[in-house]
């Protein structure tokens, strides 16, 4: 499994992810949520910057376009990179902590190490959703925008794209479980989207 390969899937599920939201879940309530996933997305590129020794010179997440501009970071080329990706190892972090610190682990998440335990990852969680517990809805709630807080932008993308084409000959399976768990998590994403639009379609199918 090379790098290049698994980022741009991420990236093509955040996209594909944001698109429903924006056809077919275009709510006032999932504008909010969008905000809170770009609030982490872009949050994580400026903790990068700092890290990295890039000078942050603006930082706008409530704006129709959210974004992070900085100066170049001090460490040549690894830097930019690591600023561009940044948003994949926040957006699992931010799950990873409200999963663990706020639900008490209330969901089992598992890392999947090939892509064939893709599959049982999001089937396994999605098994674990309970609509009688506020847990559920906590984690419904963060899903719907993963694809934004995870999947980096294509913006992000052409800041790098020598970068990524050097990762299609870079295999490294610890980072190669990071992106198969973000590429878990935006399907989950997916999932749930999906499974909303298919109930209010078919509400709208009931005669009133």
């Amino acid at each position: 499994m090379n790098l290049g390969v698994l980022v741009l899937i991420i990236a093509v599920l955040g996209y594909l992810s944001n698109l429903l939201n924006g056809h077919f879940l275009n709510h006032r309530i999932t504008h909010w949520l969008y905000r809170v996933g770009a609030i982490i997305h872009e949050t994580s590129h400026a903790i990068m910057c700092i890290l990295t020794g890039a000078k942050i010179t603006e930082f706008k997440v409530f704006t129709r376009q959210p974004h992070v501009s900085h100066t170049k970071s001090k460490i040549p080329i690894l830097g930019q990179t690591l600023i561009s990706l940044a948003p994949i190892a926040g957006g699992l972090l931010f799950i990873y902590t409200i999963n663990n610190y706020l639900l008490n682990n209330y969901f089992t998440i598992i890392t999947p190490s090939s892509w064939g335990e893709i599959t049982n990852t999001v089937l396994l969680f999605l098994q674990q959703i309970n609509f009688t517990e506020w847990q559920s809805w906590v984690m419904i709630l963060l899903f719907i925008n993963v694809g934004a807080m995870i999947g980096p932008s294509t913006k992000d993308l052409k800041n790098i794209w020598p970068i990524i084409i050097i990762m299609f000959f870079i295999n490294w399976p610890l980072l190669a479980n990071i992106c198969l768990i973000a590429i878990s998590l935006i399907i989950i994403n997916i999932a749930i989207q999906l499974i909303i639009i298919t109930i209010r379609q078919f509400l709208k199918l009931i005669p009133r």
